[in-house]
């Protein structure tokens, strides 16, 4: 199958299950995975009406962004870790990062954008499953209370949300707890009414349980084996 028509499988995909779920799929936004991906790919995947895109590497991006840089209605997510060192290119290059996971990222993050005369977009990763090879923030961590305390001083940041990869299970219903747990602590923590935190997205879900994640409330699916296939390179 092409793209085009990976791409038109996944959004019904997301509609039926929505609307299993009593949910619009309106609610439900596709973000195409275009890491390892070339630039043609990701001009097919815009011109069959994607519009959101997440990278995961900065320097990766950047050896791309100047071929997609007429995509004017494309938005460039970044969703993979991110090193405190790389922290004022992923400013320039993305409108977005969704992997904040330190107050000390943050705080880079929000010098390069005040530098840069923009806001940032920024989700707080969270580690659901607490795996010490994953970035993220443990949900019941110190460091989470200091940055959701700590976001109305980065004026140059835009919280948006939450984020999660959970640990993978060969049955995607498995991972439902792990997205139910992320969507109970949005939850109280939109309940807290902190200031300069917003709590409207909920970025979970990935090719092989995106389903399951719209069923527990995701508004945000990263799809990137179910629309381009394997990785083109290492």
């Amino acid at each position: 199958m092409s793209i085009t028509e990976n791409i038109a499988a996944v959004c019904e995909r997301v509609d039926q299950c929505a609307r299993r779920a009593g949910r619009h799929s309106g609610d439900v936004t596709l973000m195409a995975v275009t890491k390892t991906h070339p630039p043609e790919l990701i001009r097919e995947a815009y011109a069959s009406g994607v519009r959101l895109f997440g990278e995961n590497r900065v320097q990766e991006f950047a050896s791309k962004a100047g071929a997609v840089a007429d995509l004017v209605e494309a938005e460039w997510h970044m969703i993979g870790h991110l090193q405190t060192n790389k922290a004022a290119r992923a400013a320039e290059l993305f409108g977005a990062v969704d992997s904040v996971d330190s107050v000390k990222l943050a705080e880079k993050l929000n010098v390069a954008a005040r530098a840069l005369g923009k806001k940032l977009s920024v989700l707080i990763e969270i580690n659901v499953g607490g795996e010490a090879a994953k970035s993220g923030v443990a949900p019941d961590s110190g460091e989470l209370e200091e940055l959701l305390l700590s976001a109305a001083q980065f004026d140059g940041l835009e919280f948006r949300g939450l984020m999660t990869v959970p640990p993978y299970t060969a049955n995607p219903e498995d991972a439902g707890p792990y997205f139910r747990k992320l969507r109970k602590l949005r939850d109280t923590t939109a309940a807290r009414k902190l200031p300069a935190i917003g709590m409207e997205v909920l970025s979970m879900g990935m090719s092989h349980d995106f389903e399951i994640a719209i069923e527990e409330g995701s508004t945000c699916v990263r799809v990137g084996t179910a629309i381009f296939g394997g990785r083109t390179k290492p």
